[in-house]
Order: structure tokens, then sequence, then C-alpha cells
């Protein structure tokens, strides 16, 4: 007996997602860069967006890949995107001004070997485990380069590498006060994984919906942004951080009534319950 594996049907080809999520992601990053034209550090919010942008696609990616039968292979998948994203996004920060073009295409690269190997090596047989490999690590680049600039406001290797610090009145440069030196990297890897492999797990069953489990990512980024602009308020002017906190929060409450009001709506009954009272003995 043979077992027919195939993908599942969106509304939304997942191509179109994928067009979305790059051009999305790139554009919204590369707005920040108005904080150099401005002398400002007001448009830093823009790289917490691009890396919302890009959790919608990843979820999308994520959903592609795991409708072949992998579905515990989800939290494989979100550590995979960003670990070989970050590498790529470290490396791509000494291209300057070419920083989020050079993330793509280093990210591209190291997941078309993680796909290569994955298909060649340990015999998965997935047919599109190649390109969904390949997007991932694009897609955690994205976030990782995303959460840096709307922490910093650039996403350059020498405003991540160092911080300032000031001793008796005087600022002076750190390493242990930057957003890698600091270990602020490694809280959004942790964002990131978490909200790229959440939508997915949340939302997989039988009534699965593509636009309730895209609204779910989309509120689960911005509940990550709402965390790297708390963070932001160490590294930016306090009207910059203010604003990018304000930005998450409105995101947030939009996505989450939406969620709530679509998983309404797919639900084969919904019952106000009221919570069991326990009584003392």
């Amino acid at each position: 007996m043979s077992v027919k594996i195939e993908a599942t049907h969106d509304a939304i080809p997942h191509n179109t997602m994928l067009a979305f999520g790059i051009v999305g992601s790139l554009v919204c990053i590369y707005l920040t860069y108005l904080n150099v034209i401005t002398g400002t550090e007001l448009f830093s919010f823009f790289g917490g967006i691009g890396a919302v942008i890009a959790l919608i696609w990843g979820t999308s990616t994520i959903k592609r890949l795991c409708s072949y039968g992998i579905g515990t292979g989800v939290p494989s998948a979100g550590m995979i995107a960003l670990g070989s994203g970050v590498i790529a996004m470290l490396l791509a920060t000494k291209f300057g001004i070419g920083t989020p073009i050079a993330a793509v295409i280093i990210a591209a690269i190291c997941g078309l070997v993680l796909g290569f190997l994955s298909n060649n090596v340990l015999n998965m047989n997935i047919p599109v485990m190649i390109q969904s490999l390949a997007e991932l690590a694009v897609i955690g680049a994205l976030i990782i380069l995303g959460f840096a600039t709307m922490t910093t406001g650039d996403f350059t290797f020498g405003a991540l590498s160092t911080g300032t610090v000031t001793i008796f009145g005087f600022a002076v440069s750190s390493y242990s006060a930057s957003y890698i030196g600091g270990g602020v990297i490694a809280v959004a890897f942790m964002l990131g994984g978490i909200a790229i492999q959440h939508p997915f797990n949340a939302a997989l069953g039988p009534s699965n919906t593509q636009d309730r489990t895209l609204m779910l990512a989309a509120e689960c980024g911005f509940l990550s942004m709402i965390m790297i602009a708390i963070i932001s308020f160490a590294f930016i002017s306090m009207g910059s951080a203010l604003l990018g906190l304000l930005i998450a929060i409105i995101g947030w409450g939009y996505t989450y009534v939406q969620f709530i009001e679509l998983s309404k709506r797919d639900a084969a009954g919904w019952l106000d319950a009221k919570p069991i009272v326990e009584t003392e003995a």
C-alpha cells in the first residue's frame, strides 16, 4: 500500500506570501535608514514591523513544510530558521547599507545547503524541503535583523557591537553594553523562535484556516515586538522607544481582537463558560 503525500492548499498561494514577506520585510528594514537621513531614531519601529512581516511569511512556510507529515518538526524548523538566520545576519552586517540584501543572499545559501543535506544525506525526501529551509533561513535573518534595527536604530555591525556607558559624566564605548555583547541578540532569537513556531502548532487541526493562522502569527509577532520595544529604551531615545512601543501595542491589540473573532467564527460552538468556584473545606 502506498500513501500519497502532498501539501494542503490555501486561499492565498504560498508564492504570494513569499513575495509579500521578502519585499515587505526588506522595505520596512530599509525604511529605518531614515534615521540616518533625518538624524533621529524615530523610524526604528519599522524594523519591528519588518520582523512581523517576516514572521507571517515564516508561518506560511512552516505550514507548507509540515503539511507533508512532519508536524512534530515545527520546533526544529523554527530553530533552524533562527539558527542559520542569525549567522547570516551577523555576516551581513559588515556590508553597511547593503546589509539587508546581503543577509537575504547569505541566508538563502545557508538554507539551500541545509535543505540539500536534509533531503539527500538524511533522506527525508520531502519535495519542498530545500526551498522551505532556504526560505526559513532568510526569514530568520530578517527577523533578527528587524528586531536588531528596532532596538538600536541601525543595522550595521558597528552599531550592534558597540554601546556606551557613562563614567563620571563621560560617555565610554563598551562592547558589553551593545546589542550583541549584552546578549540582547539571544533574547531576539528566542522571541523570534517562539513567535514563528507557535501559530501553526496552535491552529493545527481539522478546522485550520489560513487567515486565522496568519492572524495569530501577526499577533505573536507584535507581542514579541512589544518586548523588543521595551528593550530599546536602553539603546535609543525615550521618544523613539515610546513610539515603537505604542505601535507594537496597537498592532498587538488589533490582531488579538481579530484572532478571537476568527476563532469564534471557526469554532463548532462558543460557550461563555464560567470558572469553577472551589469551595473551602
